[in-house]
């Protein structure tokens, strides 16, 4: 394990201070809430920090007792076994510190553009894009996040082709930023009457939500085309040209938007295109980072398969992490945190990994 850099310790203990003296003078109310901003964002590492240090000296202070020449035996056991538990949780405090001063992703606070497409495996590919869907619903109303419908192609006997939402509310990107990529599904469609197993797709990609501070899309770069609407099968026909079409001509991304109102259309799809855009910009700055992405969970590549539902076996198996859990029914309700977890974890562990190799 690496040793904790001390300059950059003592750099932030004297920050955290001035930034105290600093509130204490009573600033004007703009200067003040960016001041508690910065201290709030300081607080975890500064009290880790102050408590690794305070255990070093415990464990100085106990080590000089197990070496005292004069302290009897039992005196120096307990010295000992004192002191194999104080380095332990100087161990635990190490990896935490060094976690919480890992460069942070930026885009992580934010909210979320999630997008399902169905793959291979006909209409049920569209089901199976559609429990994606439902997944994902449900994982958000467990963490009290907000979900709004952008667009959607249905399937033909249920589901959807296609789902764009915008899932929002703190730290949604941080938590679903690792589930983009191919979901598989096996299991045996209702259609089916001899009781094989098929096996279908979807794909899932999700941006972070963009600001107009985080990309600038000019005016000239996008072309806006309106069409009639009309929903699948023929229903929900709009009499009126509503849905939007949005080209970004530098790039040819295309967004549409068929949901609501010709004005909510366009600003859903304007959401959409700022999304992918910022995204495009932020898998640029990565690649320029870090060429070999040893500090991505898998490739990040949207045509890498990921994870595998076997209904069957009431199994759901993460392939970049091989973790697999027994227990589809929960996940598939939304209980996600345990997956969610796994591949956070091993995210930070890789970029300790990585941190470790530099130093």
């Amino acid at each position: 394990m690496a040793n904790l850099p001390t300059p950059v310790l003592n750099e932030i203990l004297t920050r955290f201070e001035r930034l105290e003296m600093d509130m204490a003078k009573g600033p004007e109310h703009e200067v003040y809430t960016k001041l508690a901003s910065e201290y709030a964002s300081l607080e975890d590492v500064v009290s880790a920090i102050r408590e690794f240090r305070a255990l070093e000296t415990e464990i100085d202070e106990t080590q000089q007792m197990f070496s005292d020449p004069d302290a009897d035996r039992e005196m120096r056991d307990l010295a000992d076994a004192e002191l194999h538990e104080l380095r332990a949780r100087r161990e635990d405090l190490r990896q935490r510190i060094q976690l919480l001063l890992l460069p942070k992703d930026a885009a992580d606070a934010k909210g979320a553009i999630i997008e399902i497409r169905a793959g291979t495996g006909g209409s049920e590919a569209g089901l199976f894009a559609g429990d994606l869907y439902r997944m994902y619903q449900r994982y958000a109303e467990v963490n009290r996040w907000k979900v709004e419908l952008l667009s959607a192609s249905e399937g033909e006997v249920g589901g959807f082709k296609e789902v764009i939402a915008a899932i929002k509310g703190s730290g949604v990107f941080s938590k679903l930023k690792f589930e983009s990529g191919v979901h598989r599904v096996q299991r045996v469609p209702e259609t089916e009457s001899g009781g094989r197993i098929h096996t279908s797709a979807a794909t899932v990609a999700i941006l972070p939500e963009a600001e107009d501070i985080d990309i600038d899309v000019r005016a000239e770069d996008i072309r806006i085309d309106t069409m009639r609407a009309s929903g699948a099968g023929g229903q929900h026909v709009n009499t009126t040209d509503s849905a939007v079409r949005i080209t970004h001509l530098p790039t040819g991304i295309v967004v549409t938007s068929s949901e609501k109102s010709q004005h909510q259309n366009r600003a859903q799809a304007m959401q959409v295109l700022k999304a992918r855009l910022y995204d495009i910009e932020r898998q640029k700055a990565d690649d320029e980072r870090s060429a070999s992405r040893k500090n991505q969970v898998g490739s990040g590549d949207r045509s890498e398969r990921i994870r595998t539902y076997n209904f069957p076996q009431g199994r759901v198996t993460d392939h970049r992490i091989n973790l697999t859990l027994y227990k589809l029914d929960k996940v598939i309700e939304g209980e996600m945190d345990e997956l969610v977890d796994a591949l956070v974890a091993d995210h930070q562990a890789r970029l300790l990994a990585a941190v470790s190799d530099d130093a």
